[in-house]
């Protein structure tokens, strides 16, 4: 259970950061509209197995000494996406204007979107750093706690996903007060994330 929970923080986390495939989306969103737009939401499920397949392979050949280190770096990312988040919410949201994303015109269709979350530096930075090395964790318990892993990391990365398509996309934008709330819930998830994940290192590994 602390597994799920662990990867449900970190899928509902990922989905409701600001980045280039969630500027995508929401961009998308306001164009077409949540029913045209709402498959997009299923994106990561196409474009993140080869992050993942080629992340694992990396970390199945590394000795246990740097599968900790990789667990300490992973959890000063999440602690500095965290605290950077914060600083953040000082400012308006920049996710509904595609700052720092793709331009959306490249992103029509399902497969444009693949592609530009596949290239999306930030599913390699977070499946080398963060995911990787605790469903590495998860398969040396057994393929159904890796299983568990993916699947409570995936429901709650969609769900949140599809729900912010048909916000965005019903209202044209999210209102500043749900951004703020969204973006601080985000920011306090990362920040605890990144704090038990520098513990756990500190007290061995994975």
């Amino acid at each position: 259970m602390l597994l799920a929970a662990q990867a449900a923080a970190l899928g509902f986390s990922a989905a409701a950061s600001p980045g280039p495939f969630q500027a995508l989306l929401l961009a998308r969103a306001a164009r077409v509209g949540p029913r045209r737009a709402l498959h997009l939401a299923l994106v990561p499920l196409v474009s993140d197995p080869p992050v993942i397949a080629a992340c694992l392979l990396a970390l199945s050949g590394l000795p246990p000494a740097l599968l900790t280190g990789l667990q300490l770096l992973g959890g000063a990312l999440l602690t500095w996406m965290g605290a950077s988040a914060l600083k953040g919410l000082v400012r308006p949201a920049e996710v509904a204007a595609g700052g720092g994303a793709p331009a959306p015109e490249r992103g029509r269709g399902f497969w444009q979107a693949a592609l530009v979350n596949l290239l999306n530096p930030n599913a390699w930075l977070f499946w080398s750093l963060v995911g990787g090395p605790l469903l590495e964790g998860a398969l040396r318990q057994g393929a159904a706690q890796a299983g568990l892993f993916l699947a409570a990391f995936y429901l709650p990365l969609t769900a949140t996903h599809g729900a912010l398509v048909v916000a965005f996309g019903a209202v044209g934008r999210l209102g500043p007060g749900a951004a703020r709330a969204l973006g601080g819930i985000s920011a306090a998830a990362f920040l605890a994330l990144g704090l038990a994940q520098l513990w756990g290192a500190a007290r061995g590994g994975p």
